[in-house]
């Protein structure tokens, strides 16, 4: 039964994870407390370009997780408003030269293989799928099923589409773990009060690895930091997600360095969104010049017809950066009761479904769609000697 102080789950984070482990619980039977100390899509997932991506994953449990989300996602777009902007609009993979091209190719056979669709692009080819896109570029591959939401639209309406067994909770900061004689949960405190449940989810985001110490156990998300260009509005001058092949290369990286390749995207309401960087600085939010060059640079090396168009502004965001580039997804066996969902680095919108689903399950007794191990939590202590 949900009352203001009691449910059967409390899920830690109102992003776009939260909401579908709400969602997904609550469809499941369960009465859901969601607490946030702050607001609906506050942190990462509303600074979010909303991408949904298979293109950029090698074979593998993320892969997994993407194509099982991908079904799901297309499933919620027939169940929220329109409002969400789900848009299955594809990914275009470019090459600059004849190296990237062979690169590609053995990069998407082994996508094949998962269950991909990659279409190989002719350089002529290339330019009917975008006009404007810079001439001489050896060619690329189509990802019909990559997709876009508007990410802070989609946690939102996944909460609201969760009912009444979900009551959410904000601007209030999840201070303590409550726990029986043996260990086990049996709620969270707040600076508001307590909150009793057996079960709470960490869906904290990139502070996912500080609820986990409150929780008494270690799991090593940090924050890995990316700024986004907005342009003014512009008729659809980009029809796909348009990145360079070198973007896969950065989202596997592990390194704390700063990273840019070109990633351009046009949205439903006109702007261009520009990126990619990445870099883990701590949570520092100063705008960085050299990002914003770098990231414009790459741009318009891309999309020429840019280089004549305004900025609007730039904000950054936070990635949850795990050292594997997997995220922690399941119970948690240092702390009965306790599970985890968070971690996704820049992945999280596109991987929100499936990872609500698994939790869910969990929460719920049902069948995993898949083995759920490869994300076990608890994979990242010392081995006992």
């Amino acid at each position: 039964m949900l009352t203001r102080n009691s449910s059967d789950v409390i899920v830690i984070g109102a992003g776009v994870i939260g909401a579908a482990c709400a969602f997904y619980a609550a469809r499941a039977g369960l009465a859901v407390t969601v607490v946030d100390r702050g607001s609906v899509a506050g942190g990462t997932t509303g600074a979010g370009e909303g991408n949904l991506l298979v293109s950029d994953k090698g074979p593998g449990p993320e892969l997994e997780l993407a194509l099982l989300s991908a079904g799901l996602w297309r499933e919620l777009a027939g169940l929220l408003p329109e409002g969400i902007e789900y848009e299955l609009k594809g990914g275009l993979v470019v090459a600059s030269g004849e190296a990237g091209m062979r690169a590609l190719r053995d990069f998407a056979a082994g996508q094949a293989k998962a269950g991909v669709t990659a279409q190989e692009v002719s350089a002529d080819r290339v330019r009917e799928l975008e006009p404007c896109l810079a001439r001489g570029l050896p060619g690329g591959f189509l990802y019909p099923q990559d997709a876009q939401v508007m990410p802070a639209l989609a946690a939102a309406h996944l909460l609201r589409a969760a009912g009444e067994r979900v009551r959410v909770r904000l601007g209030e900061e999840v201070v303590g773990l409550l726990t029986g004689s043996a260990g086990e949960v049996r709620g969270v405190r707040t600076a508001a009060g307590e909150i009793r449940a057996p079960h709470v989810v960490n869906a904290a985001g990139t502070w996912g690895g500080r609820l986990a110490r409150i929780a008494g156990v270690e799991l090593p998300v940090l924050p890995r930091r990316g700024f986004v260009l907005v342009t003014e509005p512009l008729p659809r001058v980009v029809r796909h997600k348009v990145y360079a092949a070198d973007y896969v290369a950065d989202v596997a990286s592990g390194s704390a360095a700063l990273q840019t390749s070109p990633v351009v995207e046009g949205t439903p309401a006109g702007p261009v969104l520009i990126g990619a960087s990445r870099e883990r600085v701590g949570f520092d939010r100063t705008l960085s010049t050299e990002v914003v060059r770098r990231l414009a640079a790459g741009a318009t090396a891309l999309f020429p017809v840019l280089a004549t168009v305004r900025a609007m502004r730039a904000y950054a965001g936070f990635r949850p950066y795990l050292p594997d580039h997997l995220p922690a997804i399941g119970p948690d066996p240092r702390v009965p009761g306790l599970l985890h969902a968070c971690g996704h680095e820049g992945a999280g919108i596109g991987l929100a479904p499936a990872t609500g689903l698994i939790i869910a399950a969990c929460l719920a007794g049902g069948e995993q769609p898949f083995d759920i191990r490869p994300f076990r939590p608890e994979r990242f202590d010392p081995p006992v000697p």
